[in-house]
């Protein structure tokens, strides 16, 4: 019978076989980046405009 795969030993393999990022891939990261925190601004701004705290 054959022994089951270390997790340590699958850690490595992966480590090994590294792939850089495609440039597709690069631009769908920085546009999620960039509408995730515009639309944080966009939240907080209607947030303190629309329901004020008590300021």
């Amino acid at each position: 019978m054959t022994e089951k795969p270390k997790l340590s030993d699958e850690i490595s393999r992966m480590a090994e076989e590294y792939e850089p990022l495609m440039p597709v891939e690069k631009k769908l990261i920085a546009t999620s980046l960039i509408l995730g925190t515009a639309l944080i601004g966009i939240l907080l701004w209607v947030s303190y405009t629309f329901f004020p705290a008590g300021h």
